[in-house]
């Protein structure tokens, strides 16, 4: 059991180093690199989300896992909160990896919290 909790939380890992990079190239690829608000805030968040995804492939702790999920709950409401709302392509673009983040967040402590971590 414990090999299969740990591919499962280095595939967490993994999930979330993808969504960092898809998070930091998106202004370009989705097309709103021109309204600064929106791309800042996914680049500094991609780098947050990247760094803490590194470092938990590294060593696993909880706490990066409750970090992923406030990065995935702000990266949601942050259309609202920052006022890019009228851009509809960052704001889903913020949404959706945003529940990605935050699910994947919340399944990676659901494992720690319900299997042996011995």
């Amino acid at each position: 059991m414990p090999n299969t909790l740990m591919a499962g939380k280095r595939s967490q890992d993994w999930a979330n180093l993808v969504l960092a990079a898809c998070l930091f190239v998106s202004p370009w690829v989705i097309g709103f690199a021109a309204d600064s608000v929106p791309t800042w805030n996914a680049w500094i968040a991609g780098i947050v989300l990247g760094a803490l995804a590194v470092a938990t492939l590294s060593a696993f702790a909880e706490w990066e896992e409750w970090a992923n999920m406030v990065i995935g709950l702000w990266l949601i409401v942050s259309p609202w909160l920052l006022g890019f709302t009228g851009n509809v392509n960052a704001m889903w673009t913020h949404v959706i990896l945003g529940v990605l983040v935050a699910a994947i967040a919340a399944w990676a402590v659901w494992d720690f919290r319900h299997h042996s971590h011995a």
